[in-house]
């Protein structure tokens, strides 16, 4: 018999922008905010999660297993286990997936997953062996470990550019979405879209606390501005910083259980993971990788693209959505309508999970829901899930 998995409980933290309200806080302390306000939401006692798994990528001076940080300052008993994931962009939504077939295969019966990335804390690095005469150079790990392509030896944005030619995708393309993805965050919370969602940051000053409780960088677009920015990458390129998404801060947090353990414990379960899947490319193709993913998962779950009604696709740029609206002829209405990475901010290792905890509170019972996202190197992850 097949064991069904499901989502009991969905959190994040505000994302906050590169050096902004929440630089003073390392990765596993954004992870361990989100997975306690998870487990506390939901209810579920910290002692009876088994297994953790957290995707972190810029690892770098964050300290001996990240996800076993999170897992033991969230209250969980110390014979559990926990695994830090690091796919690039797309490892908070393969730790959510690790943790879903941990389940199905009957390993498992509670198991939290997620993402979390501190940008603003990426140390710089030196080498170890020094020369024996003139200068060293130091590297930025952020950018090393995070954003650069190894394969070609440029930007992650040069890739982008690759991507658009390819596709035949505008600069007024990306630029419009850019503005929709702003306008659609600014009007999500005015909404309080995100409300359900988020875990409010509580930051003690000299002068008094201050509480993060929104996003931090969808406020900071001067739309007026956007059409005129220069490109990031390349000479005449349509890719600027507008359509690109903001090195971010933040977490994200999720509890799977099998549905036989939420019914045992009385938990009502917020959504049912119905499918997912992996898929690569080539590595400068990188931007097209979730027009390959997504079609798996949704082959796997028995359903087509009409039968989804909302899609969160990480807006690594705006030319990877513009790419899925047209490969996979998707309605740009039902992808990110509460706005996407460009707006909301990018933390690399959250974002896979984070897109997932924003599927699971904008979906209506009933819907099905799809998430997908690319990861450098060239591949994509995918995820098929059920409102209940």
């Amino acid at each position: 018999m097949s064991i069904e998995v499901v989502i009991v409980a969905a959190s994040r933290t505000p994302v906050g922008s590169f050096n902004g309200s929440l630089k003073t806080f390392t990765a596993p302390q954004l992870g361990t905010i989100a997975l306690k306000h998870a487990l506390e939401s939901s209810k579920v006692d910290p002692a009876s999660v088994e297994e953790v798994y957290f995707g972190n990528v810029v690892q770098a001076g964050v300290g001996q297993s990240p996800a076993r940080q999170v897992a033991l300052a969230s209250g969980l008993h110390s014979s559990s286990d926990a695994t830090t994931i690091n796919k690039v962009c797309a490892s908070g939504m393969k730790s959510v997936m690790l943790a879903a077939q941990s389940i199905k295969l009957g390993e498992r019966s509670i198991v939290a997953a997620g993402g979390m990335e501190s940008m603003s804390n990426a140390p710089f690095l030196l080498p170890r062996q020094n020369p024996l005469f003139g200068k060293f150079q130091t590297r930025d790990s952020l950018e090393n470990d995070g954003l650069w392509d190894v394969y070609n030896n440029f930007a992650m944005g040069n890739c982008g550019e690759h991507s658009a030619e390819k596709y035949g995708i505008s600069r007024e393309s990306v630029d419009s979405h850019a503005l929709e993805s702003y306008a659609r965050a600014a009007r999500a919370w005015k909404e309080g879209a995100f409300d359900a969602e988020i875990v409010p940051i509580t930051i003690k000053g000299k002068k008094g606390d201050t509480v993060v409780r929104e996003d931090e960088e969808y406020k900071k677009v001067i739309p007026d501005k956007v059409p005129s920015l220069r490109s990031a990458f390349k000479q005449g390129g349509i890719i600027t910083a507008a359509n690109s998404s903001p090195l971010s801060d933040g977490a994200s947090a999720l509890i799977l259980m099998s549905a036989a353990k939420a019914e045992e414990l009385g938990l009502k379960p917020l959504a049912k993971i119905i499918s997912w899947a992996d898929a690569g490319v080539e590595p400068i193709d990188f931007p097209e990788a979730p027009t390959k993913a997504l079609p798996i998962a949704l082959q796997k779950a028995n359903l087509t693209i009409a039968d989804i009604s909302l899609f969160e696709l990480n807006e690594a740029f705006s030319v990877v959505v513009r790419i899925a609206e047209k490969v996979c002829s998707i309605d740009p209405a039902k992808i990110n309508v509460n706005g996407g990475a460009v707006a909301l901010g990018h933390a690399i290792g959250n974002s896979g999970s984070r897109i997932l905890v924003s599927l699971v509170h904008a979906l209506k019972s009933g819907e099905y829901g799809a998430a997908g996202i690319c990861n450098g190197g060239g591949a994509a992850s995918a995820m098929v899930i059920q409102k209940l």
